[in-house]
């Protein structure tokens, strides 16, 4: 799996042709050979005298409902093959040879009434019957591929919405984006399977376990397309009810049927169900709020200026990278940041990292960049695109390319005379800045303080690597006659060193919160936290240039 499944295919194809054109000539055999009415089966009239017989008959539904389990496994490759591809497969292919073999299978049953155990290998001629066995355990080994390939697709989408904990997620083919491999996921199900397969006694109930775990699986997707169909297709309120009537029809006695086999080994799929629920649902609601409380708490550009050019701190030489997950506007992050520390980089890119929907994204269109307040601030805003198939490497070159597109903004910026987007700064803002009086846990950051373009800031001595000796000095607050003496600042701030600034940010239940609140969020979200991947990792940060910038909030 982990070569994905366009590696792959080309073994799992054939072995998957071969064994259904297989079971279909045999079954076609039986029915020559053993008994041809049993094709009367196919007049619906046998379904009604086959339920007038009473309730056994509705007790075997449990047993029916297993052998058109497994097909379903094709639409769950989706998002691994075309649409189309799928349906021609199971209309020319997957269905006439299912039906041959089953009604083969009742042809030799008919005959052989003692022979209802293994039925498929006793029907078998003696020359193809092992030929046959190995063949059904190659198809078996590729039927579980579908169920595996499911499950990362399901984790992926589940990681999109922000309702799953982050694992690594490896993509696998140029073409589909939806050919993918998790390793962490890969070996959550061996430890499952193993688990299961060890627990169990009899075959009986993993068949029991399979069949809810299906009939469950069926019943919710009738339901959930209900507001597709609404919402997404618009589709009139009559076919939406017809549709779901057709569906419950069918679903139900299967469902009514299984549910007598819950404690018969049934339970295994509910308690997984059960299990992830909460696990996605504890996830998602810390994440949740997490996100609300860095959108609410955005720190203003009205507060920004207040604090003057120098942000009312000393700014020491060097680069920030401070990463947030916010697209607009200056994250908490910064202004707790600041709060705690005496002394803020020369320049500061706010970096926002955002992963698309296609392969690559190329290079000279990977980054976005704005300019946050006026120009002596030396603050910037910087968008990161990458696909999915894009590295984001721990090397020089994500920094370089960053600090390359930083350059190419300043110049194209001298070309146009406003260079101040609205988003991020207006003269209306900065008149109620003027009038402001900022401060910071209480203390007043500045006073009196000239927020003009013009406006003049403390001296900070930038020294570059390669200084031989006289201390080269630069204005943090001067307005830059030229491009070529902010390109000269910039280059000289990175000279001094670039550190990546991520935040870590807690989140706690309120003391007056309840029990189950307490034991979701302090427990198990922040367990789940610990184990998941951290941005440090996904963003591939050097370790030696990381700071971690930590805060506590109540939900």
């Amino acid at each position: 799996m982990h070569f994905g499944t366009d590696k792959v295919s080309w073994l799992f194809a054939p072995i998957v042709f071969v064994w259904y054109i297989l079971i279909g000539i045999l079954g076609a055999v039986n029915i020559s050979k053993y008994d041809r009415s049993v094709l009367k089966a196919f007049n619906p009239v046998y379904v009604y005298r086959y339920f007038k017989r009473g309730k056994t008959s509705w007790v075997s539904l449990g047993g029916i409902m297993l052998s058109i389990t497994g097909t379903e496994a094709l639409f769950a490759d989706l998002s691994y093959f075309p649409v189309q591809a799928i349906q021609i497969a199971f209309t020319v292919v997957v269905f006439p040879c299912l039906l041959l073999q089953y009604t083969g299978q009742a042809a030799y049953i008919a005959q052989n009434r003692n022979s209802v155990v293994h039925a498929f290998y006793y029907s078998l001629p003696d020359s193809v019957r092992w030929p046959s066995f190995i063949v059904a355990t190659a198809a078996a080994v590729v039927a579980s591929q579908a169920t595996i390939s499911m499950t990362y697709s399901i984790i992926k989408q589940a990681l999109a919405l922000g309702c799953f904990p982050r694992v690594r997620i490896i993509h696998t083919s140029k073409k589909y984006l939806g050919q993918i491999y998790s390793p962490d996921i890969n070996w959550i199900l061996l430890i499952f399977c193993i688990a299961v397969t060890a627990g169990f006694k009899k075959q009986s109930q993993i068949a029991n376990a399979y069949g809810t775990a299906v009939i469950m699986v069926m019943l919710v997707t009738t339901f959930l397309m209900v507001p597709i169909m609404l919402l997404v297709w618009r589709s009139h309120w009559s076919l939406v009810i017809l549709f779901t009537a057709l569906s419950l029809v069918v679903e139900i006695p299967y469902f009514s049927a299984v549910v007598r086999k819950i404690d018969q080994g049934g339970w295994v799929p509910l308690v997984f169900a059960g299990a992830f629920l909460i696990i996605m649902y504890v996830w998602h609601y810390g994440t949740l709020k997490r996100y609300e409380f860095e959108m609410h708490s955005k720190v203003s550009m009205a507060w920004i200026l207040g604090l003057g050019p120098s942000l009312g701190l000393v700014r020491v030489p060097g680069m920030g990278l401070v990463y947030t997950e916010l697209a607009s506007g200056v994250p908490h992050i910064f202004s707790h940041f600041i709060t705690n520390l005496p002394a803020i980089h020369s320049t500061l890119v706010f970096v926002c990292v955002k992963y698309l929907p296609v392969y690559t994204v190329p290079p000279d269109e990977r980054f976005l960049v704005k300019r946050i307040g006026p120009k002596n601030f030396h603050m910037f805003r910087c968008v990161a695109r990458y696909g999915y198939k894009d590295i984001h490497k721990k090397d020089d070159d994500f920094e370089q390319m960053l600090f390359n597109s930083l350059m190419l903004f300043v110049r194209l910026e001298s070309m146009m005379e406003e260079y101040t987007d609205s988003d991020e700064y207006s003269t209306r803002e900065l008149n109620q800045a003027g009038n402001a009086n900022p401060r910071i846990n209480g203390t007043n950051a500045g006073s009196n303080m000239d927020l003009s373009y013009t406006s003049h800031d403390s001296i900070i001595q930038v020294q570059s690597p390669n200084h031989t000796g006289n201390s080269q000095v630069m204005l943090s607050g001067q307005t830059y006659q030229t491009v070529g003496d902010e390109i000269a600042f910039l280059n000289a701030c990175r000279e001094a060193g670039v550190v990546h600034i991520l935040g870590n940010t807690i989140i706690r239940a309120r003391r007056d919160s309840g029990l189950l609140k307490k034991i979701a969020i302090n427990y198990l979200y922040a367990f789940l936290r610990k184990i998941c991947r951290e941005n440090s990792v996904i963003f591939n940060v050097p370790h030696e240039s990381l700071l971690n910038v930590g805060q506590v909030f109540y939900v």
